[in-house]
């Protein structure tokens, strides 16, 4: 039987073809057949995979997740942008990456998704899903978006704002993260809710448990209609009357790990923070050890 990898790569970039060439080459030399992902194709355009490489920047690898979303496929990341919080490889690395991923010499993580709901006032229903984020913006960008959230079936608290972000850990050092969310460490199974310039007292980053039921409503008063931005590449319109509702999915994505290494670390390589000076001691005791 033909193994097979998706590929999937952030076109037009210099950089990105040459880094799909030495891919291809080093898929090829391992015997697996490399299957290039249009940018606009479907899961249902693609013949079966096992599994899937990635080379671009976060929005590449959200592009992956909904080719391999409700597959055993993991998905291994090779970062050609600028952060690449998702990526599990630089561009210097991608032969090795190949290699490995090829060989099974990975692990699999497996990162939880949002499932989204919209309900129109008309009956009709809306649906979708996130990995990083649903973001509940204003469609006129010159009006305010006046919503009610709620938590578990229970009113919170409504005010006038540019929108609403409910996350996923993974997600919360995203959009989230943009809007002054917290930090999410990707082991905390739960929910986040972000308000965007909200005109109120009460507007803070709410984090829920993964049973929870969050609601944004867009109140009939609101001067701006809704729109929901799924992982910014799917939407979906929320008239005025509309409500939004997220849940936790049961649908992960699976990522492929090369390393073990904790967030923290991923944390300071990705944003560049300062740890000279640290004295600390390894696991199991040890001489104090000081950062570089």
């Amino acid at each position: 039987m033909t193994r097979r990898a998706l590929v999937v790569t952030h076109g037009g970039r210099e950089e990105a073809v040459a880094a799909t060439q030495e891919a291809v080459r080093e898929l090829e030399a391992a015997g697996v057949e490399p299957v290039l992902a249009p940018d606009d194709c479907t899961p249902d355009d693609l013949p079966s995979f096992e599994l899937a490489i990635v080379l671009g920047g976060d929005g590449t690898i959200l592009r992956a997740a909904e080719l391999t979303r409700g597959t055993d496929v993991p998905v291994l990341g090779v970062n050609l942008g600028h952060v690449g919080f998702l990526a599990e490889a630089e561009r210097d690395d991608v032969g090795e990456a190949v290699r490995r991923l090829t060989a099974g010499d990975f692990e699999v993580e497996e990162r939880g998704t949002l499932d989204v709901r919209v309900l129109h006032p008309d009956g009709t229903v809306g649906s979708g899903w996130a990995l990083n984020e649903c973001a509940i913006e204003k469609a006129d960008r010159s009006r305010m978006l006046e919503v009610m959230l709620e938590v578990d079936g229970h009113p919170l608290s409504s005010f006038g704002c540019d929108g609403v972000v409910a996350s996923t850990a993974t997600g919360s050092t995203a959009h989230a993260f943009s809007a002054g969310g917290p930090v999410v460490w990707p082991d905390v199974d739960g929910m986040i809710l972000v308000p965007i310039s909200a005109h109120a007292l009460f507007a803070r980053p709410l984090v829920v448990g993964p049973r929870s039921r969050l609601a944004v409503e867009v109140l009939e008063r609101s001067s701006a209609r809704g729109l929901v931005t799924c992982d910014g590449r799917r939407q979906l319109d929320v008239p005025r009357g509309a409500r939004v509702e997220i849940t936790r999915s049961d649908v992960p994505v699976r990522l492929a790990r090369l390393t073990l290494a904790p967030f923290t670390t991923r944390l300071v390589h990705k944003f560049g923070l300062p740890v000279s000076g640290w004295r600390g001691r390894p696991a199991g005791g040890g001489p104090a050890r000081t950062g570089e």
